[in-house]
């Protein structure tokens, strides 16, 4: 393993025992990345691994080879053997062969073929973190933190975060059945999903009303600050905004610079967030430019458990800021950072290498982010026969009002009944647009 010889020789389980330390040196001295090479500091006498240690490993590794029921070859022992350190971590490091590389690039770019849900381990079970907007999950009613229990008739109890993955990706037009426990329930459910081709649109818009605007952002990809700036410039293209909702709702997170892009179309000054690690590029500072697309519009930000990572940097940054006021529950408490980082095999390690932090200097790992007003997920319901369910606008023939129709006011009535946190947003938004003329009336 010198740079003298031309190819580097198969190592036995005999030279393990007898060059431990050869071994050590070894590993230390494998080429980092280019960008982790500027940083990189020289190891401390104490960041030597022990000898002994390695001389275990080393045994474990001959006895399983010479006694497991089935004959399991080196690379395939090795790899488990990373994928072992690396899942002892936490729930977000991980070991990726070409495939899953393939895969990461294709979720942070907007397409895959899967059944659109994010997942994480929470206290050692595969966790529904946030279905994706517009897929089969979402369309099955999967919720955050919904319990992920058995993958066709695969338990997930053992099971590592990316070997779930990988079997709920698939082909498209294949079925798989999750089994999912949710809290509050006496009894699991199988919910059978069809898997189908992931064309994520991370960014939606409407008006809700005349003045008020609903952005409705799924997750963090590549271009997501783009399309977020082009999103708020069609809503102002119809006139006067008055107010936005920031919808953050069962947003799992994605690439950290989107979420900067997306905070700063929002503030004008002052910090959005900052990292801190180990090395010292893992340390950095991301502040909002003075090229703002909307700096003063009246803001509310929903949020829930499945609003994680980046969304929690967006949510934290305008929380901590006092540009929007913060809605619904309290978020999922992801407050990590993970680099990418290519081996010399053409794999990559998937490494935690730094904690984010709100401008507060907050942090939200495992802890999240709590809204400002506090708004659970629920539905509006008018008792059967109460007969207050029936308005004007409702009966037949009734005359139309010459300042706009009715339309409008029935689809503000259907939004308060099928998402109550959002109509509870646009009540407050209006709120807070009648506060500046009810104090100048004084």
């Amino acid at each position: 393993m010198t740079a003298s010889q031309p190819r580097s020789p198969r190592l036995t389980v005999r030279h393990f025992l007898a060059m431990g330390m050869a071994l050590v040196i070894g590993v230390l001295t494998l080429p980092l990345p280019a960008h982790a090479q500027q940083s990189a500091q020289p190891p401390a006498d104490n960041d030597a691994l022990p000898v002994e240690d390695v001389q275990t490993f080393a045994e474990v590794f001959e006895r399983i080879k010479r006694t497991y029921v089935d004959e399991v070859d080196d690379t395939t022992l090795m790899r488990n053997a990373i994928r072992g350190m690396l899942g002892e971590l936490d729930p977000h490091s991980a070991y990726l062969d070409k495939d899953d590389f393939e895969a990461l690039r294709e979720t942070t770019e907007g397409e895959f073929s899967g059944v659109g849900i994010e997942v994480g381990m929470q206290e050692g079970q595969l966790t529904i973190i946030a279905p994706l907007d517009d897929t089969p999950a979402a369309r099955a009613g999967l919720q955050a933190q919904d319990r992920i229990l058995r993958i066709d008739d695969t338990p997930t109890e053992s099971m590592s975060l990316q070997e779930a993955v990988d079997m709920m990706r698939g082909d498209e037009g294949e079925d798989i059945r999750l089994t999912i426990m949710r809290e509050g329930e006496d009894a699991p459910r199988n919910v059978t999903l069809t898997r189908e081709t992931i064309q994520t649109e991370s960014v939606k818009h409407e008006l809700l009303a005349p003045g008020y605007g609903y952005l409705r952002i799924s997750q963090f990809q590549s271009r997501t600050g783009e399309q977020a700036r082009d999103a708020i410039a069609s809503l102002r293209d119809e006139g006067e905004l008055k107010g936005l909702i920031l919808d953050l709702r069962n947003n799992p997170g994605g690439v950290l610079d989107s979420a900067v892009d997306v905070a700063d179309l929002f503030l004008d000054s002052g910090l959005i967030v900052y990292t801190e690690g180990r090395l010292p590029d893992s340390d950095m500072r991301f502040s909002a430019s003075t090229q703002t697309s909307a700096p003063d519009v009246p803001m509310v930000v929903l949020i829930n458990g499945g609003s994680a990572s980046a969304a929690e940097i967006v949510a934290g940054a305008l929380q901590d800021q006092q540009r929007a006021v913060l809605m619904g529950t309290e978020s999922f408490g992801k407050g990590s950072v993970q680099q990418v980082l290519p081996l010399n095999n053409g794999d990559g390690l998937k490494l935690t290498t730094a904690l984010y932090y709100t401008p507060d200097g907050r942090s939200i790992q495992a802890q999240g982010i709590e809204p400002d007003v506090d708004v659970v997920r629920g539905r509006l319901e008018v008792a059967e026969g109460s007969g207050l369910n029936i308005r004007e606008a409702d009966l037949e023939n009734h005359l139309r009002n010459i300042n706009g129709d009715t339309e409008r006011t029935k689809r503000e009535a259907s939004l308060a009944e099928s998402d109550y946190q959002l109509g509870e947003a646009l009540n407050l938004l209006r709120a807070l647009n009648v506060l500046p003329r009810a104090q100048g009336s004084n």
